[in-house]
C-alpha cells in the first residue's frame, strides 16, 4: 500500500466507500475494548475527525500503546462505511506508524474540557483544539474574502510601512523603533536623545494606521486598500484590545461620506456572508458549543439595512434611554461600547452607522462641516462588539487641514508630505478602517480578541 497517495480527512468524509486510502493527522483520543480500538484522527483541514478502526492483535499492540492523544501518526486502510453513529465511512486500518508520539501525562490538552485562559499558555498548541481549529479556519477565509471583495471591484492592493515617523491618529501611543545602545544613548546639546545617530536617523515607531499613506495611493490610483499589522502601544488589559493586530484600510478618490458608508456596508455583509456561505462547519460548531445565536446574528446583518443616525440623534436617544450608564453620556462625549451597543441592540436592533461626531473628539485629518463643530466621520456599530468600522470623509482643503493640525498641538515637520497631496490636484477621497481581529470576534462569537488571534501582543505578554 506505500504507493497510496494521502487524502485530507475533509476529503476522506466526502468520499465513496470501498478504496483504499492514506490518512495522515493527530489522534484527538482513543477508546475502545479487547478486540478493536477506535481512533479519531484530525489534520486539520476540517472540524470532523476521521474514525479509525483497528482490530487489536499481537502484531499491532506494540503500535497502538504509542497511538496516545495528541501522537501523529498515518494510517493505511480501507474506506468503509461506518456501522456505528456519528460518521458515514471509517477507516478499516490494516498499517499504522507513528511519526510522533505524545507523553500522555505532560500533553496539556486532553479531552477534558480546557478554559480560554488556560489555552491561552499554551498558545502553541491550542491550534490542535477544535475550537482553535475551527477559528484559524474562518481567520484564513475571511482574509481571502477580503482580497477577493477589493479585487473584484478593481481595487490596488497597497503595502504601506510598518515603520514609520508619522503618528496619525496624534494619539502618541507608539512604540519605539530603534537600535541605538540603551546602555549608552547619544545625546544632542540640549541632553535630549540624539536620533540623527539612530539607524533612520530620526525617531522612528511602529505604525498605527496605514492610512495616511493609503491617501497617497488613493489620490494617484484611485481606489486602493491596505491590509496588515498595526500596532498601539495602549495598556489596555480590555477583551477588546490588542497592542498587535491587523486593519483593512480602503481609501477611495470621488468618494463623498454617503459613498463611503455604502461601500463600508456592502463590505461588512459581504463578509458575513461569505463566512456562512464557506465556514458554514466551522460555524455551526462554534453556534453549538458556545454562541447559540451565533448564525441567527450573522445572518440578522447579512439580510439588514442598516440603520444611518446622526451623532447628535444618537446622543437625544441615549439621554432618553433611563439608563444608569456607566460612563455619563452627553453631546461632546466620545461613546464608549455601552452606549454604542445599546443604539444596536436594543433601540435599533439592527447594525447602526453613525455620522456627524464632534471634531474635537475626532482626528485631524476628517473633514469639518459647514457648522463648524461636527466632521463627516462615520462608525459602523454591530451588535456584541460596539464600533466595528470607523471612518470619515477627509478633508480636501489646504487651509482647513493646516489650520485643524494646529488646533490639535501636532508637528507640521513630519507632515509636509501629506499636505503635499492638498497642495498638488487635492480631490474629495473618503476611507475607513476594519479591524480584522474585530470582525472576527463577531463572525465567530467568541467574547475574548486574545482567542482570534494565534499569538497575542497584551500588555506583559509577548510570548513565541
Amino acid at each position: 500500500m506505500e504507493n497510496i497517495i494521502r487524502t485530507k480527512v475533509k476529503d476522506l468524509l466526502k468520499s465513496e466507500a470501498g478504496k483504499d486510502v492514506l490518512a495522515k493527522g493527530w489522534v484527538r483520543t482513543k477508546r475502545g475494548n479487547k478486540n478493536v480500538a477506535f481512533i479519531a484522527l484530525n489534520d486539520g483541514s476540517t472540524i470532523n475527525n476521521i474514525q479509525i478502526v483497528v482490530d487489536k492483535t499481537p502484531e499491532n499492540e506494540a503500535v497502538l500503546a504509542k497511538v496516545t492523544t495528541g501522537a501523529c501518526i498515518a494510517v493505511w486502510g480501507k474506506l468503509v462505511e461506518s456501522v456505528g453513529g456519528g460518521q458515514a465511512t471509517e477507516i478499516q486500518a490494516t498499517e499504522i506508524e507513528v511519526y510522533g508520539e505524545c507523553d500522555p501525562v505532560r500533553y496539556p490538552l486532553q479531552k477534558k474540557d480546557t478554559s480560554f485562559e488556560f489555552l491561552r499558555t499554551v498558545a502553541h498548541l491550542r491550534p490542535r483544539t477544535n475550537t482553535f481549529g475551527a477559528i484559524y479556519r474562518v481567520r484564513n477565509q475571511m482574509a481571502y474574502a477580503i482580497h477577493k471583495f477589493f479585487h473584484d471591484k478593481g481595487f490596488v492592493y497597497m503595502h504601506t510601512p510598518l515603520i514609520t515617523a508619522s503618528d496619525c491618529e496624534g494619539a502618541g501611543q507608539m512604540f519605539r523603533v530603534t537600535t541605538l545602545d540603551m546602555d549608552n544613548l547619544p545625546r544632542n546639546k540640549k541632553g535630549g536623545i540624539d536620533y540623527t545617530k539612530d539607524f533612520f536617523g530620526k525617531e522612528t515607531s511602529l505604525t498605527v494606521s496605514g492610512q495616511l499613506e493609503g491617501e497617497l495611493g488613493a489620490l494617484a490610483l484611485g481606489e486602493i486598500y491596505t491590509f496588515g499589522p498595526t500596532f498601539r502601544a495602549e495598556n489596555s488589559n480590555t477583551p477588546r484590545h490588542l497592542a498587535e493586530f491587523w486593519m483593512i484600510e480602503p481609501e477611495m478618490a470621488f468618494y463623498d461620506i454617503k459613498d463611503n458608508m455604502d461601500l463600508a456596508e456592502e463590505f461588512i455583509k459581504y463578509l458575513v456572508k461569505y463566512a456562512l456561505d464557506n465556514c458554514r462547519e466551522d460555524i455551526q460548531f462554534l453556534n453549538d458549543r458556545y454562541d447559540n445565536e451565533l448564525i441567527a446574528r450573522l445572518e440578522g446583518v447579512a439580510d439588514t439595512e442598516f440603520v444611518r443616525l446622526t451623532y447628535t440623534e444618537g446622543i437625544k436617544i441615549l439621554e432618553a434611554a433611563g439608563v444608569e450608564w456607566e460612563y455619563p453620556v452627553s453631546w461632546g462625549t466620545d461613546l464608549q461600547s455601552e452606549h454604542e451597543r445599546y443604539l444596536v441592540e436594543k433601540h435599533f436592533q439592527k447594525p447602526v452607522i453613525l455620522t456627524d461626531y464632534p471634531k474635537d473628539i475626532k482626528a485631524f485629518y476628517m473633514k469639518q462641516n459647514e457648522d463648524g463643530k461636527t466632521v463627516r466621520a462615520m462608525d459602523v456599530l454591530f451588535p456584541k462588539i460596539g464600533e466595528i468600522i470607523g471612518g470619515s470623509e477627509r478633508e480636501s482643503s489646504l487651509a482647513k487641514l493646516e489650520a485643524r493640525i494646529d488646533e490639535t498641538g501636532m508637528s507640521r515637520k513630519g507632515l509636509e508630505w501629506y499636505l503635499d497631496t492638498r497642495r498638488f490636484g487635492s480631490a474629495p477621497h473618503s476611507g475607513f478602517g476594519l479591524g480584522f481581529e474585530r470582525l472576527l470576534l463577531f463572525v465567530t462569537g467568541m467574547s475574548n480578541i486574545r482567542d482570534v488571534i494565534p499569538f497575542p501582543r497584551t500588555p506583559k505578554n509577548a510570548e513565541y
